[in-house]
């Protein structure tokens, strides 16, 4: 080899690895000096915290959608597990104006203009769901995650809402629509057996079959089919400047698809709602 060549590799040799140094440096230092605790990422979420969000009421582990998005995002900040500090807070008190003792906090906070007068969110790190909520029953008599199993099925809808839309579009079923004054009452008639199944977005679906409805079943859920939704997005300070890492680091999670694994492995896998096809 030439001198020339191998002065020429070496050059490459050192702008590459003077690039990654540079990038490596751009990622982990967007947060430098911006954190409550200089070093440490302090991030909140409820007391307790509930599957499928946080599994075993540990967010530290990384086990569980929310903890699992959580601990990504602070790694491409720059910040390792054990550069991070968990703490809980009250739904409520972490969307009230004023000081707040947490970096960001994530519980299911759905992105609404009104909750951003006081607080700042970062872009949307999951859009929920629309699910199919069903009962045991209903499921050992035969009904499945497809489009086609559904439409015979006996719906309930609340009235004056998008479930009636959103039905018509993403099942079209065989039977009238029967129709309630509110999710309270068409849950009773799920329990009552008056109806096979009623539409709701996933988080609501989830914990009503966990919590309020006895053999409850969450049969499967279809993608992309909210409207109006903003997504549900992380909570800052007013004028947080973390906001803008914790952007950046969505975005580069979006564009790799480890946002959509995550999605996948805890909101699907994990919970038993597979994509209705």
């Amino acid at each position: 080899m030439t001198s020339f060549a191998l002065v020429l590799r070496a050059a490459l040799v050192i702008g590459a690895v003077s690039s990654f140094a540079s990038g490596a440096l751009a990622q982990n230092s967007c947060a430098a000096g911006k954190t409550l605790k200089e070093g440490t990422l302090t991030i909140a979420t409820g007391e307790p915290a509930y599957f499928p969000w946080v599994i075993d009421n540990r967010p530290e582990d990384g086990k569980g959608f929310e903890a699992a998005v959580a601990l990504e995002i602070a790694s491409r900040m720059g910040f390792p597990p054990d550069k991070v500090t968990w703490v809980r807070t009250t739904f409520d008190q972490a969307i009230q104006p004023g000081p707040k003792d947490f970096d960001f906090n994530l519980q299911q906070y759905s992105i609404t203009d009104e909750r951003a007068k006081v607080i700042d969110f970062s872009s949307a790190y999951y859009t929920p769901a629309q699910a199919v909520l069903t009962s045991k029953p209903t499921v050992e008599a035969g009904a499945k995650p497809t489009v086609e199993s559904l439409k015979s099925l006996r719906w309930g809808a609340v009235e004056g809402t998008t479930q009636p839309q959103l039905l018509k579009t993403l099942v079209d079923p065989a039977q009238k629509l029967m129709f309630y004054t509110d999710v309270a009452d068409s849950v009773e008639a799920l329990k009552a057996r008056q109806i096979d199944a009623v539409l709701m977005d996933l988080p609501s679906a989830l914990y009503t079959a966990a919590v309020v409805l006895p053999d409850g079943v969450v049969l499967g859920q279809f993608e992309g089919s909210t409207i109006g939704s903003q997504g549900i997005g992380l909570v800052f300070e007013k004028g947080n400047g973390l906001r803008d890492c914790a952007n950046e680091a969505l975005a580069a999670m979006e564009a790799d698809g480890k946002l959509k694994a995550i999605e996948a492995e805890w909101l699907q896998t994990a919970t038993g709602a597979p994509l209705i096809k």
